[in-house]
């Protein structure tokens, strides 16, 4: 799970970054409005924790303007303010929920998870290719109603095919969605993960879904 984490408090970043990458998410920091509206306008993330006090573009039109771009990654707004009016403007900008700070980091772990899982549903729980069925909610995979069982770093790059089927998906991209921006694409990781992927996912089927595409990286399709 991705998260992108705007605030221009660089030792509250941290901490927050810390924290979660703890709980096994893969995080992005942005140090001010523009970039974080930049980040959430391309970046494929999970969530979204945004500051509302920020330099060069506040948080809440930062919020609006994604909302106007139809972008619909969920938002948690930190700040310090906590005003009834102060919420109120938070979510009606187009926040899905709101945090004052200071907050227990659990509070902010548990409401971020609801969260996704929330949009999970939203997004329809259940991803269907072929004969290959997955659970976004529960992280359940099967293959012609036989359960596949992936590690977690497995489920997440299938989860990013099923979402991208037909689509050629090069190693950078696959990087930067199911790792982070900063993981080295020069090894050969993703080519490892992807063949342990396909030895649970089509080794045992005569139909091979994931297919290579020579010189740029890979595809989920039906075999012509």
């Amino acid at each position: 799970m991705r998260i992108l984490v705007v605030e221009d408090e660089k030792k509250v970043a941290g901490f927050i970054k810390r924290g979660l990458e703890e709980e096994d998410f893969s995080v992005d920091l942005a140090g001010d409005g523009k970039e974080g509206m930049s980040l959430a306008s391309n970046g494929n993330y999970d969530l979204i924790l945004m500051d509302v006090m920020l330099p060069k573009m506040d948080g809440l039109s930062v919020i609006k303007a994604l909302r106007e771009k139809n972008i619909t990654t969920p938002i948690l707004c930190l700040t310090a303010k906590d005003s009834i009016d102060d919420i109120i403007d938070g979510l009606d900008s187009g926040s899905d929920d709101y945090l004052t700070k200071p907050f227990a980091f659990a509070e902010l772990v548990s409401r971020a998870k609801a969260l996704i899982r929330r949009n999970a549903r939203d997004r329809g729980a259940e991803l269907a290719f072929a004969d290959l069925r997955v659970d976004p909610v529960s992280h359940k995979v099967w293959r012609c109603d036989k359960e596949i069982d992936l590690t977690s770093k497995e489920y997440a790059l299938l989860e990013y095919f099923m979402r991208n089927p037909n689509q050629a998906l090069t190693r950078t991209m696959i990087a930067e969605q199911v790792w982070d921006y900063t993981f080295d694409t020069f090894t050969n990781i993703i080519d490892v993960y992807v063949n342990y992927l396909r030895k649970k996912i089509d080794r045992d089927f005569d139909r091979k879904l994931i297919h290579t595409v020579r010189g740029v990286g890979y595809m989920l399709k039906e075999a012509e």
